[in-house]
Formats: structure tokens, sequence, C-alpha cells
């Protein structure tokens, strides 16, 4: 639990002594994104242009809010009266965007996360969470699938964690090659599931089976 205190603390500790130091004020967001549009060869000063440093900076604040969150915190909470239920837990399909650390542009896909409980379940809705609260910070798409698989493994030590990620990236369908409809598949087993390749395959046919 110490190494993912550490390592995935990202909105409390680390982030506070961050606005403590060097964090840039919105004056210097705002002014960023001005140089930016002059490189671009249009007018900061235009009547359409005017306004959108301040929306740009407020939409950074919503598209990287996952910094300012714990995704620990978002497991905290567990419950034990479950009736025995010892079976695999899956959540299918949850949507998520995130951005590629290399261009700052969007990649978007579903999640699909499974867990194996020892003895206690969270809410559903937490692994969602911490889905969302990792996407919504500069990623690679390996970074993020290994951050929540291993979030997830820690915090709730179940028998095993499976993390399946698909996601098209616009980085290479906007730019570059511009090959777009390519998808890009990342997993993530621990515990049975990695042990157990029988265990991987049912965790697949069941994302699979609708």
């Amino acid at each position: 639990m110490d190494a993912i205190l550490r390592n995935f603390s990202g909105g409390s500790v680390e982030t506070r002594e961050r606005d403590r130091g060097g964090k840039p004020s919105r004056e210097q967001v705002e002014a960023a994104v001005r140089t930016l549009i002059a490189w671009t060869g249009d007018d900061p000063k235009r009547e359409g242009l005017i306004d959108t440093p301040a929306r740009v900076a407020r939409a950074f604040e919503e598209l990287y809010g996952g910094y300012f969150e714990c995704p620990i915190e978002a497991l905290s909470r567990t419950f034990e009266e479950v009736g025995g239920y010892d079976d695999i837990v899956l959540l299918r399909d949850i949507p998520f965007v995130s951005h590629c650390e290399h261009h700052m542009l969007p990649f978007t896909g579903t999640a699909h996360v499974a867990y194996y409980p020892e003895g206690r379940v969270v809410g559903l809705s937490k692994l969602a969470r911490v889905v969302e609260i990792y996407a919504r910070r500069l990623q690679t798409q390996e970074n993020l699938t290994a951050q929540i698989a291993t979030t997830i493994d820690e915090v709730l030590q179940p028998r095993g964690v499976a993390l399946l990620l698909e996601a098209e990236h616009s980085c290479m369908s906007l730019r570059g090659v511009q090959k777009h409809g390519v998808s890009t598949v990342t997993t993530q087993f621990t515990g049975v599931f990695q042990n157990d390749p029988a265990e991987q395959e049912r965790f697949l046919r069941l994302i699979r089976n609708r």
C-alpha cells in the first residue's frame, strides 16, 4: 500500500505542493493560449477569439481534473456483506476520454474492468471513477491501463484483476499517418487472471457476449 500511495496519489499531497510552488497563474495560462493563437497565424484580439484564452483555461481544468483527485480514496469504502459471493465482478463498456501526453490530442474509447473479490466488494461506480480519474490526465494508453489495474489490485487486494482498454487516438487519425478507425487495445491481468489462461478467456468472452 505504501507503494501505491507514493505512485498514485496525484491529486493529493503532490498537487498541493505544486500549487504552493511553480504552478502557473490563470493569467499566465491565458497569455500562453494567446501566444499559441498568434503562432497559428490568427489574431487573438479579434472578436471570435478574444475570450478563447479564458475558455481554454476552464476547459483544461475540466479535462485534466484527474490530477486533483485521488483514485485511492475512490476505492476506500468497501462492503463485506456479499452473501458469500466470490465470483467475477465485471463492468463493461465504461466510456472514457483521455489526452495523449505526446501531442495533447484526445483519445477516446471504452474500458472493461473485472475483479474476483476477496471477502469484500466496492461500489460499482467507484471502479468507473478510477478509470475517469486516471483518464483525465496526460497519458499513454499503456500507462493508463497499468495505473487503473495496479490501483484496483493494490487497494482492494482481490484474487485477481482484469482490464482491457480499446481506444482510437486522434494523434494518429488527425495528424501523421492520418488513419481513421484504427483501434488500440491494451490489457493488464493480475492474480488468477494472470496465472490462469482459462480465466483470461472467460473475461474476454464475457466482454464479447451481448
